[in-house]
């Protein structure tokens, strides 16, 4: 497909199908880009007062919000502010006026006219993307214009948050303005960046409350999907992603396997079902926001752009159903379980290559212990090795001596979990979620 392949889908599309995301178990729907643009994929944007036709018009995006809301999901919108699309209004004034245009401060160009052959003569998304000219987002002018954006579509949508395109390529004082003026609208409004590394400096109170968590997408790949690292090694990477940032921050951050812009997790476990369900039940049963990419839930496919941004399945009879009822279930255990959504976390288990990972979440009420086999033979878990881990850390020593009941269980083969004595017997990409009472 072409950037101006269309397949038809639109904000009526979501509506009709709003059913599949409330019963999938999601409280929050981010969408890429709405807003005018001659795109299939609407990063380029054209209008930001106006959304798309190609998807339908103002009073069906407020309509979707509040069918999202009445079934107790919020909904989170794209920010595509680091840089516009060719055809923006301000970009093609200085084209059509050159030094005379009163927006030719608002890019930064290197000379005039502005020209696309053989390279663009200004700066754009990525490189020499001519279709998208960045914006100077630390011009006054260009910051109260596209904070007006963002304070109009809070108000008139009634959205719950803003995902911040290229977030790390804009002026951090901007988004320092951006957070309070939406805050002052909506004291709760999500802040979210796009960071693809350490984002440190952006989660500090001042500017972003999350980023979609692409460090630890890349230590799960390696685990689950590549198996490239080993146990203890998987162990690390993820002690390193979760102390990086305060404890607030880690319990939001968006754990993503999937997304638009990168290969989807089925093709990275080379369509290999049982690891796909193995890394969703970490996803699902540890610290962070776990974020489902559509279709990744009942077994879509697809390579890096274009590829994984193929039109969702809705023939039911293609979709991978025991997939599916896995991601639920999972969903509703993380609901049902507060200590796997807030519980404080600790590994008991990583102590070598191929050990099973176990680890415990808790908090005042409950205690869950996870324990996953990412080897293709069966795997042994000595509970009473389990309980001595807990009794060395002051929060688990009084629940060691609990009973341990099981609540979930992972068993892609035909081999189940079982519990024999003290012994936990898990089949290979097996794992298996215990409550200690």
């Amino acid at each position: 497909p072409r950037t101006d392949s269309f397949a038809g889908g639109d904000l009526q599309g979501i509506i009709d199908h709003i059913d599949h995301i409330a019963e999938l178990g999601a409280n929050c729907l981010y969408l890429t880009p709405i807003f005018q643009s001659p795109s299939n994929h609407k990063y380029d944007t054209t209008n930001y007062s106006k959304v798309d036709p190609h998807f339908g018009d103002e009073k069906l995006a407020r309509k979707l919000v509040d069918e999202c809301h009445a079934r107790g999901i919020r909904v989170v919108l794209d920010a595509v502010f680091n840089h516009s699309g060719h055809m923006f209004f301000a970009f093609q004034d200085v084209v059509a006026r050159g030094a005379e245009s009163p927006y030719v401060d608002w890019f930064n160009i290197d000379s005039l006219p502005v020209k696309i052959q053989p390279r663009p003569n200004y700066e754009t998304f990525s490189v020499d993307i001519w279709t998208m000219p960045k914006l100077r987002t630390d011009n006054p002018e260009v910051q109260e214009y596209l904070l007006g954006v963002a304070e109009h579509w809070t108000r008139e949508l009634d959205i719950d948050g803003w995902r911040l395109d290229v977030a790390d390529e804009v002026d951090p004082v901007f988004w320092r303005a951006f957070r309070k003026r939406v805050r002052a609208i909506k004291p709760d409004m999500l802040v979210l960046g796009e960071v693809h590394h350490d984002a440190t400096a952006f989660l500090r109170g001042d500017q972003f409350d999350s980023v979609m968590n692409y460090l630890w997408r890349r230590a799960c790949l390696d685990y689950f999907a590549h198996r490239k690292s080993g146990t203890s090694h998987f162990a690390h990477d993820l002690l390193l992603v979760r102390t990086r940032y305060k404890r607030s921050v880690t319990y939001a951050l968006w754990n993503l396997l999937g997304s638009h812009d990168k290969e989807r997790i089925l093709t990275k476990c080379g369509g290999d079902v049982s690891r796909e369900m193995l890394a969703v039940l970490f996803q699902f049963t540890y610290v962070g926001a776990p974020y489902i990419y559509y279709g990744d839930e009942i077994g879509m496919e697809g390579p890096n752009d274009p590829g994984c941004r193929a039109s969702m399945i809705w023939d039911r009879t293609r979709w991978n159903v025991r997939l599916l009822e896995h991601y639920r279930a999972l969903a509703a255990l993380r609901r049902d379980k507060p200590a796997l959504r807030r519980g404080d976390v600790m590994a008991l288990m990583a102590d070598g290559p191929r050990s099973p990972l176990v680890f415990a979440r808790w908090d005042d009420q409950s205690c869950m212990i996870v324990a996953l086999n990412n080897t293709d033979g069966p795997a042994t878990v000595d509970m009473n090795v389990i309980r001595q881990g807990m009794a060395r850390n002051i929060a688990l020593k009084q629940r060691a001596g609990g009973r341990a009941d099981l609540v979930f269980a992972l068993a892609p083969g035909k081999v189940g979990v079982t519990c024999t004595g003290s012994l936990l017997n898990l089949p290979a990409m097996g794992g298996a979620v215990l409550e200690i009472n």
